[in-house]
């Protein structure tokens, strides 16, 4: 999809000559979001911007689906890419719907049309049309500009968008908010994106692949496991952090990790004698209680002992249930939280799909490392 061979990018001349982009060689394969990662200066804006020749290359080749950039008109070339910024760049004196529409307009597509792209562009990104359409940049939360930038980007239906850190300046509430809504909407419509950041977790996050750069080279290009479990170098190590295991939970599914069949387990309609005769007959420290299907809560021997009912009766109700795409991170914080070492998994019936404990997550991990350890 998009090709960059040796290309490399030299501001100034002489003795004042910095290089900031140097002999990068990268493909980006169409349908992938892929994060440009590292610290500042180090050539990923700058990579951003030869790809739609917002500047000049000093050498090497970009193709997009084959054609070189430079053969093409660059006006026609950022027509048919999107371009968000960090600052967003709405113009203050047009409407919501005037901003959508800028590119759509400059294309020559038909007001109806463009009246119909404005409005599921705004249903998409949870912005009521009637609501939005009229008013102007202003009045609208920063969330909310955020959302109008990335519409706009959107708004001539691009096979390619470059983000340039484009939810760097929104708080961090909304701007997790935004991330997933925008994961949610790349799943479905497959573009082709750079995405800047210098953020090691949103770069972990939104990526399919990361490229991580340093003083305008491409260091290490890899898929997020492959950056946190087999860095290239030490600069690739001390770039993602001592605790990269940690954010490899962020990564990880509860499904993934989670024993898929667990034993442990009596029907809501079990007396609580026999449940109390299976849980010290197998020498479990707790079951789990379910009924048609779905967890409805846990027992352990006290809960049993001197009862003479339905288990359904007397089961604790879990504080929080687990659902298989759930990360291991949010599985991990959701036990400390609840002091709790073991947790049904849900799938989006609300059936049992299994259960989840600490040890599952520290083998499950462990192998993942010993895998690498193997093949290196």
């Amino acid at each position: 999809m998009i090709q960059y061979d040796r290309v490399s990018k030299i501001f100034g001349t002489g003795s004042d000559a910095v290089t900031a982009v140097d002999e990068v060689v990268l493909d980006i394969e169409q349908g992938h979001l892929v994060t440009l990662l590292g610290p500042s200066g180090c050539g990923k804006t700058t990579l951003l911007r030869l790809t739609n020749r917002l500047i000049a290359m000093s050498s090497g080749t970009i193709k997009i689906n084959g054609q070189d950039i430079m053969f093409l008109d660059p006006v026609k070339l950022r027509q048919t890419m999107g371009y968000a910024i960090q600052e967003i760049g709405l113009f203050p004196n047009k409407s919501i719907y005037e901003n959508i529409a800028v590119v759509p307009r400059l294309l020559g597509w038909e007001k109806g049309r463009i009246r119909e792209r404005v409005d599921e562009l705004l249903r998409m990104l949870r912005l009521e049309p009637k609501t939005f359409r009229d008013r102007y940049p202003v009045e609208l939360s920063g969330g909310q500009q955020q959302r109008i930038g990335v519409a706009r980007c959107l708004a001539a239906d691009p096979e390619i968008l470059l983000m340039d850190e484009p939810f760097g300046a929104i708080d961090p509430i909304n701007r997790e908010e935004i991330q997933d809504e925008f994961l949610g909407l790349h799943e479905r419509l497959k573009k082709t994106i750079l995405f800047v950041t210098h953020d090691i977790h949103e770069a972990i996050k939104m990526g399919d692949r990361i490229a991580i750069f340093q003083d305008g080279r491409l260091i290490q290009y890899d898929s997020p496991g492959q950056i946190l479990t087999r860095p290239a170098n030490r600069y690739i190590e001390d770039f993602v952090g001592t605790d990269r295991a940690l954010k490899l939970l962020g990564l990880l599914r509860a499904e993934e990790a989670m024993d898929g069949s667990p034993v442990n387990i009596v029907e809501g309609s079990t007396s609580t004698g026999e449940a109390l005769r299976f849980l010290e007959d197998k020498d479990y420290l707790n079951l789990i209680v379910i009924h048609q299907g779905k967890p409805m809560g846990y027992l352990y021997s006290k809960l049993l002992k001197d009862k003479n009912t339905e288990v359904k009766n007397v089961a604790d109700p879990y504080p929080v249930l687990i659902r298989c795409n759930d990360t291991l991170r949010d599985v991990m914080s959701q036990m400390l939280l609840h002091n709790v070492h073991l947790l049904p998994v849900v799938d989006e019936n609300g059936d049992l799909a299994g259960s989840i404990n600490y040890q599952d997550i520290r083998k499950y991990i462990q192998g993942i490392y010993a895998d690498n350890a193997e093949r290196e």
